[in-house]
């Protein structure tokens, strides 16, 4: 006869009478199954259009070359000669490449910031140099002007069929308002350039100035005027501008609203404010397929990352609002959409100085956001680490070449700001992601996101530059 253990626990479900399972057990069971599989089935289906893009792409020459690893070896200059009392005073620590980037009399400024005689000029280049893009050379306007549209956007504007490129108007002196006060250049306005191949630019001027002589506005000279962007209202047929404003310290931390009826302005100042009552500094705007537009800003002393919805004519804030990418301090922030999953190009805080640039991905807008990692590919370590010695700004999508965009940004010259550089790579999404993630049990449902280092490119043959 067996004799039944009392003290053995039962290693099954709760079982009733008759040794049938509880039947709640059985449906949550399936529920669960149910529920990996479809999570399973979208990543399969995210990854497997990813993965026809990215054959669709390699089998274009030109994509080939977008897709190519192009490699940087730049050699370290050899150490400076130091007296012998000065070595004794404080021992020299190792130079890194980020110094000697941040040095303006290293032997290596040519390399960062190329003199005029490499420049981009449309005017100019009508050979075999046409419409290749060079990251880090200085960029001419069709007036043989060096392009001042520091921090910005691009609005596509579909009556003219015209893009426009507004950004920071910074042709001026750098100078330092005090002794540990950051370089800067007083407020000239937020100039506005037109192309219809987003290669030749025209000036079309300031389109918002500053204000001369009173010091108690917003635009008074001696305050900031950062990171302009401009969005189009169709309800209201206006051009709205969204833009960082802040004092001499960055204590005032707010946003700035202006307006008008055309895209080359002028654009009427509105007022400025605190968005939902919390410091803002880095900032954008993006107007989504069904028209709503969106404020995106770092706040918390960059700490975090606030989005919420604009009023239907995109003059303020809606009270709606979510806290994002909690306590990872990041700035200059960059968004885009693809195949209905939000990404976004985000910077660390170290002010002029480049660092490492990270993707997050989202299927709402409002999050839940998740971070991919760094996108970028290609030049040097310390390349892929400083973001190519850049910082985000915005990412242009390119019609008619699903998966490919440009990353736009901005190559800082705290030494001389107006002599700042533009940076601009092509960015892919296409493939798996690189690495699981916590959200949707480590299957992301969105593709790998890279922007590719290259000296020299161009946009593949029968890109027409109109939507």
């Amino acid at each position: 006869m067996r004799i039944k253990n009392k003290y053995r626990k039962p290693t099954t479900f709760n079982c009733n009478a008759g040794g049938r399972c509880s039947m709640s057990a059985v449906v949550w069971s399936l529920v669960g199954c149910l529920l990996m599989l479809h999570l399973y089935s979208l990543a399969r289906h995210k990854d497997g259009v990813g993965g026809e893009i990215q054959l669709r792409m390699s089998q274009h020459p030109q994509f080939r070359e977008l897709l190519e690893v192009e490699e940087e070896n730049i050699q370290m200059p050899p150490p400076r000669k130091r007296s012998p009392r000065a070595a004794k005073r404080k021992p020299k620590r190792s130079t890194t490449l980020i110094d000697e980037f941040l040095d303006e009399n290293s032997q290596l400024r040519n390399t960062f910031f190329p003199d005029q005689r490499t420049a981009i000029d449309p005017m100019k280049d009508t050979g075999n140099d046409s419409f290749y893009y060079y990251p880090g050379r200085m960029w001419l306007d069709t007036e043989g002007n060096p392009i001042q549209a520091h921090g910005g956007g691009i609005l596509y504007d579909q009556k003219s069929r015209t893009y426009y490129w507004y950004g920071e108007y910074k042709d001026g002196p750098t100078y330092h308002a005090h002794k540990k006060g950051a370089a800067r250049v007083d407020i000239i306005g937020v100039g506005c350039y037109s192309s219809k191949d987003l290669w030749t630019w025209k000036n079309e001027g300031i389109v918002l100035a500053a204000e001369e002589s009173n010091e108690t506005h917003d635009l008074h000279k001696l305050n900031v005027l950062e990171r302009p962007k401009v969005i189009y209202n169709e309800k209201t047929g206006k051009y709205v501008m969204w833009m960082h404003i802040d004092d001499t310290n960055y204590t005032k931390a707010s946003i700035g609203v202006a307006v008008s009826d055309y895209a080359t302005g002028p654009f009427n100042y509105l007022h400025s404010k605190r968005p939902h009552g919390f410091e803002s500094r880095d900032m954008t705007v993006f107007k989504d397929d069904d028209g709503v537009a969106y404020l995106i800003y770092s706040s918390d002393d960059n700490s975090e990352l606030h989005i919420g919805p604009l009023t239907e004519d995109y003059l303020d804030v809606t009270q709606f609002m979510r806290r994002i990418l909690v306590g990872h301090h990041r700035e200059a922030p960059a968004l885009f959409k693809y195949q209905g999953t939000y990404y976004m190009i985000t910077s660390g805080c170290t002010g002029w100085a480049p660092n490492e640039a990270l993707a997050h991905a989202a299927e709402s807008i409002m999050g839940p956001w998740e971070t991919m990692g760094n996108p970028c590919a290609g030049g040097s370590k310390m390349f892929r680490l400083t973001t190519f010695f850049a910082q985000s700004t915005f990412v242009i999508p390119l019609p008619g070449f699903p998966g490919l965009y440009i990353f736009m940004a901005d190559r800082w010259n705290p030494a001389d700001l107006r002599d700042s550089r533009y940076v601009w790579l092509p960015l892919i999404v296409g493939g798996p992601a690189d690495r699981p993630l916590e959200y949707n049990f480590g299957f992301p449902l969105w593709s790998r996101l890279s922007i590719y280092w290259h000296r020299k490119w161009r946009l593949p043959q029968g890109w027409s530059g109109l939507k």
